[in-house]
C-alpha cells in the first residue's frame, strides 16, 4: 500500500498546471472543456480558489488521474472511476 502524503494547496495548483501542460491545453481550453468561466482555471492555478468536490471529479476525469493525485495525497496517477 502506498504511503499517504500531506495535502497542500500548492501541490494541487502545481499538479493541475502540470497536467494541463502535458495535455497541451491552455487555461481557456480547459475551462471550455469543463464548461467553466475562462478565469476559473487561472484562479485554481494561482491558488486564489479551489474547485468543489464536483470540480475535482471533473478534473480527474479529464486528465484520467485520481482525485488523490490532484490533491497531492498520492503520487499514483491511477484513475479508479
Amino acid at each position: 500500500m502506498e504511503k499517504q502524503k500531506n495535502n497542500t494547496p500548492t501541490e494541487f495548483k502545481n499538479r493541475l498546471r502540470q497536467l494541463r501542460n502535458e495535455a497541451h491545453l491552455t487555461q481557456a481550453q480547459l475551462a471550455k472543456e469543463l464548461n467553466y468561466g475562462y478565469t476559473a482555471i487561472a484562479n485554481y492555478e494561482s491558488g486564489r480558489n479551489q474547485p468543489s468536490i464536483e470540480g475535482l471529479i471533473k478534473l480527474s476525469q479529464v486528465f484520467h488521474v485520481s482525485v488523490d493525485y490532484l490533491l497531492g495525497t498520492t503520487d499514483s496517477r491511477q484513475h479508479f472511476m
